[in-house]
């Protein structure tokens, strides 16, 4: 582990989190299956509330030090990363948005006490992956309501300890007038209608489930959905995932590095075919890091202006994050595949790529860049006209 990744406030925890996480990666790609030794020492390492306020006992982690976390996971156990980033795109959305209240004030202090792992329900059968749009709704009954939701995709659903679930404000809203409902265990039942056997991210067992909640009204919390996604799950999901795929990238880097170092000792080639590849690889994966770097200083700015968000500019920068890191880890996994060879082809050993391979490819699926790249266009049109470098 690069330990110039993580604040040393928590390096040692992290430590402990990353170890477990590459004993166990092999078998929970191969098996897939949840890296339920990992999200136990994550747990008992008390990682997964680290993102709360102090004052609800959580130890005010920023988005810098949550990025590098996701980073560090990545680089051993792409499954494990992705299931720590999405968890924490939830903690934010409760921690910044949830009412100043006595329910959601104990609801924060036992997802930091327990070590709650929360999941998300955002994708419904229907709206064709549009996140921004429900077709179901909530029900309202006097003091409690009810949902009922066709999720294609639940990640780590089975094993979550509470949903966020998107859905309509009411039967009669439109499909774009959303809210976000927090629902503990014991408030929901998941009735599995698809099986998660797929190429890649395998230990995130995002099956397919007919979700069923029913709770009180505190549940449903106050702001919009569309605030919510702007000001909060749009930059942090597209930056924690996008470090992890970073921790992917770098791995693969290190991987080339030892190969070409073995044939430089085994040859006594200086530069061994295939550095010049390496030198590429490098400057992408600089690249991507200097991305991430300006896109956390861009949110965190944005704190500070919250009109900013919903800006087009801002929403652009994010979605461009997500698009070419996505793009660049599969570029960057080339040419490691190029510099290795047919080592890296295999699927054992200790210079494969092939679950790096696999894995990558969800990257640029998870809510599709072309999709992405059609709401880019319809925002730069709203964009105002960059200035030159001399202005």
């Amino acid at each position: 582990m690069n330990k110039h990744f993580v604040d040393h406030r928590f390096l040692t925890r992290v430590t402990a989190a990353i170890e477990v996480a590459r004993l166990h990666a092999e078998d929970v790609d191969e098996s897939g299956r949840f890296p339920s030794e990992t999200v136990a020492e994550l747990k008992r390492q008390r990682l997964l509330g680290i993102h709360l306020p102090k004052q609800f006992g959580g130890e005010a982690a920023t988005l810098e030090e949550l990025a590098e976390i996701c980073a560090c996971l990545g680089a051993v156990c792409s499954s494990s990363a992705m299931i720590f980033a999405m968890h924490q795109v939830q903690v934010a959305s409760l921690a910044i948005y949830s009412e100043p209240n006595e329910w959601h004030d104990a609801l924060k202090r036992r997802i930091a006490a327990d070590q709650l792992l929360l999941g998300s329900s955002t994708t419904e059968a229907g709206v064709g992956g549009d996140l921004r749009n429900s077709s179901c709704a909530v029900v309202i009954n006097g003091n409690s309501f009810t949902l009922e939701k066709v999720a294609p995709v639940i990640s780590y659903g089975l094993e979550a300890d509470m949903l966020l679930i998107t859905a309509r404000r009411n039967p009669d809203a439109s499909t774009g007038d959303q809210v976000l409902v927090a629902v503990e265990r014991k408030d929901y039942t998941l009735e599995k209608t698809h099986h998660w056997n797929t190429l890649g991210m395998r230990g995130t067992r995002s099956d397919g489930f007919v979700v069923r909640a029913a709770g009180s009204l505190s549940c449903i919390l106050p702001k919009p959905f569309s605030e919510i996604a702007a000001q909060s799950m749009l930059s942090s999901s597209h930056i924690l995932w996008s470090s992890t795929w970073y921790g992917m990238a770098a791995e693969v880097i290190a991987r080339s590095r030892s190969a070409l170092r073995k044939a430089a000792r085994t040859t006594g080639a200086s530069v061994p075919p295939g550095t010049l590849r390496l030198v590429d690889a490098e400057a992408v994966l600089r690249s991507v890091r200097s991305d991430i770097r300006a896109a956390i200083e861009r949110a965190s700015e944005a704190q500070m202006h919250v009109d900013s968000y919903g800006s087009a500019v801002f929403q652009t920068a994010m979605n461009n994050l997500k698009i070419t890191t996505a793009d660049r880890l599969i570029e960057i996994i080339a040419h490691g595949m190029m510099i290795i060879g047919v080592a890296a082809y295999r699927n054992t050993g200790p210079l494969s790529l092939g679950r790096l391979l696999r894995d990558a490819y969800s990257a640029p699926l998870m809510i599709s860049n072309d999709r992405i790249r059609q709401n880019n266009a319809n925002l730069v049109l709203l964009s105002p006209t960059e200035k030159l470098l001399a202005q």
